[in-house]
């Protein structure tokens, strides 16, 4: 499967600052910001969580 338009992302928690997830999506397709509820370990609860630009 080729993902050469992918880039990675982070998804940073929005209550306590951490980035605890990574993802990759096509930034051609997705234009918007992706946002999601996950879990967080820090705070032990389901929080949002936005997406944030890793370095490659």
């Amino acid at each position: 499967m080729a993902n050469g338009n992918r880039i990675k992302i982070g998804l940073k928690c929005q209550e306590c600052g951490d980035i605890n997830y990574t993802t990759t999506k096509n930034p051609k397709t997705h234009t918007e910001k992706f946002e999601t509820k996950k879990y967080s370990p820090r705070l032990k609860k389901h929080t949002s969580h936005k997406e944030v630009k890793l370095k490659s």
